[in-house]
């Protein structure tokens, strides 16, 4: 379920998912280990900043 009101240049949880061909526990675990950041949003639905996700996949597709 996507939030209502997420302003442009923001990902959903399951979005960023999708994107980096992940789980949502995973994308959790990114949040715990300080390599993705919360960019707003509520404690169960939070935004992720798009630019920073796609700099996570760059680096993940350069590896």
């Amino acid at each position: 379920m996507e939030p209502l009101h997420m302003p442009p240049g923001y990902m959903s949880a399951h979005q960023v998912a999708q994107q980096l061909d992940i789980t949502l526990g995973a994308v959790r675990i990114l949040v715990h280990r300080g390599r993705l950041h919360r960019a707003g949003g509520t404690p169960r639905q939070p935004w992720y900043d798009s630019d920073e996700v796609d700099a996570l996949l760059q680096s993940r597709q350069a590896a």
